[in-house]
C-alpha cells in the first residue's frame, strides 16, 4: 500500500495532524513555518503564527487548543483569536514544543525539545485541571505520544533512542509504575515519530528517515507498514467522515538541493486507506 498526495503545500517540518471529530476537517502545522493549515468546505486555509507551534487538540467546535514553544493556547479557526491557557517552558527560548495529543481523560500530554535537538533538553508534559505537570524530563525529541483504547495506556519516543515506551496509566490518566520499552526500532535502524491508535488498539508509528508509516499490535508485534513518497514522515491521524482515512504530515527540514530532487514531495501531506478505522480524538477540558 502506498499513500497519495492530498494536499501540495510544502511544510519545512509538518506535523501534529489533527482530526476535528466535530467540524470534520483536517489539521496540521509547520513548525518551522510557523503556520497552521487546514482545508474546509472553501479550500486550502492557513494561519500565520508568530512562533513555532506543533500540535493541537479540540475543546468544542470553534476552539483548539494549540501547543506552542511558549504555551497552550485557546485558538478560533474562525477569527484566528487565542488566549493563553497555560505557559510551556516560556521563560526557555531554546526550546519549542513538539508532538502532543490529548488523552481520554480531557487531559492534553505534550512534549518539549531543543531548537536544535540538543540531548535531554526537552520534556514530556500533562496538562489537566488547568495545569500543566511534567510527567519526564531529559528528553531528546518527543513523539509517538498516543492512547490505547480504554485509557489504560499511554505510548510516548523519545526519537533519539529508537524505541517507543508503554505507560500504565492509572483511573485519571496519571502514570502509575515504570514506562517499558513497546518496541525497540534500533536493530532496523528505524526512528520513531509522530504514532496514533486505531480502533482496534493497534499504534501506527510514522517513521522518520524511513517512508512509512507501520502498525504495531498491543502486544508490540509489527503487523503491516503503508509506504509514503517522502522519505521524512511526521505524525498520522485517522479523519474522514468514517474515520478510515489515515492522513501523514512529512518534512523537508535537513534536505538540500540533491536531496529534494531525489524526494520531490518532501513536506507535503498524505492520505492513506489503511484498512481499519481510527477513533474520534477526545475532547480537551481546560480546567
Amino acid at each position: 500500500m502506498t499513500a497519495a498526495l492530498f494536499d501540495p503545500r510544502p511544510c519545512a517540518l509538518g506535523e501534529g495532524a489533527f482530526w476535528h471529530p466535530e467540524r470534520g476537517q483536517l489539521f496540521w502545522f509547520d513548525i518551522l513555518g510557523q503556520r497552521l493549515f487546514s482545508v474546509d468546505e472553501t479550500g486550502p486555509r492557513q494561519w500565520v503564527l508568530d512562533e513555532c507551534a506543533s500540535a493541537a487538540g479540540w475543546i468544542d467546535r470553534d476552539t483548539l487548543v494549540i501547543a506552542s514553544e511558549t504555551g497552550l493556547f485557546r485558538f478560533s479557526p474562525e477569527t484566528g483569536a487565542r488566549a493563553l491557557l497555560a505557559p510551556l517552558e516560556a521563560d526557555n527560548p531554546a526550546t519549542r514544543s513538539n508532538d502532543g495529543r490529548a488523552d481520554p481523560f480531557g487531559g492534553f500530554w505534550i512534549g518539549t525539545m531543543g531548537k536544535r535537538a540538543e540531548a535531554g533538553a526537552g520534556a514530556i508534559y500533562r496538562y489537566f485541571g488547568g495545569r500543566i505537570e511534567a510527567l519526564y524530563r531529559g528528553i531528546t525529541i518527543p513523539n509517538a505520544i498516543a492512547f490505547a483504547p480504554d485509557g489504560r495506556r499511554a505510548y510516548f519516543a523519545d526519537t533519539a533512542t529508537q524505541r517507543i515506551m508503554v505507560q500504565a496509566l492509572d483511573t485519571e490518566g496519571w502514570p502509575t509504575g515504570g514506562a517499558e520499552v513497546f518496541v525497540d526500532l534500533e536493530p532496523e535502524g528505524l526512528h520513531p515519530d509522530g504514532a496514533v491508535v486505531d480502533g482496534e488498539g493497534f499504534l501506527w508509528n510514522a517513521q522518520w528517515g524511513a517512508g512509512r508509516v507501520a502498525r504495531y499490535a498491543p502486544d508490540g508485534r509489527f503487523d503491516r507498514a503503508i509506504a509514503v513518497p517522502a522519505r521524512l514522515v511526521t505524525c498520522p491521524a485517522f479523519g474522514g467522515e468514517k474515520l478510515d482515512r489515515l492522513y501523514l504530515t512529512t518534512a523537508r527540514q535537513g534536505l538540500d538541493a540533491e536531496a529534494l530532487r531525489a524526494d520531490p514531495l518532501a513536506g507535503q501531506t498524505f492520505v492513506a486507506d489503511p484498512g481499519v478505522a481510527g477513533r474520534p480524538e477526545p475532547r480537551v477540558r481546560p480546567g
